[in-house]
């Protein structure tokens, strides 16, 4: 699967970098286990660990070529959001 990168247009580089995010752990996320959900419109929402253990929430939209995705942004999960990812997971490992 190619991915693709949003990249803000003040600082011409990828928007995940203003949330602390790279390229790889993305690329983990993608392609390992973990929730792939609908999001607003005609987004998606992937959730997963990385290999160093960060859990990431990884907002994307498929492109035309079934190959390939437009990640928008992502970020750490924390919080509540992360201890109900981590049950969801526990669950399902049941």
């Amino acid at each position: 699967m190619k991915i693709r990168f949003y990249n803000d247009p003040s600082t011409g580089m990828p928007h995940i970098y203003e949330h602390g995010v790279d390229e790889d752990e993305v690329s983990e996320v993608m392609f390992g286990p973990g929730e792939d959900l609908p999001a607003k419109r005609d987004s998606r929402m992937k959730i997963g660990q990385t290999g160093a253990g960060r859990f990431l929430q990884v907002i994307y939209v498929p492109d035309e070529d079934p190959e390939s995705v437009f990640v928008i942004t992502a970020y750490e999960l924390q919080g509540k959001a992360k201890a109900a990812y981590r049950r969801r997971q526990r669950r399902k490992s049941r």
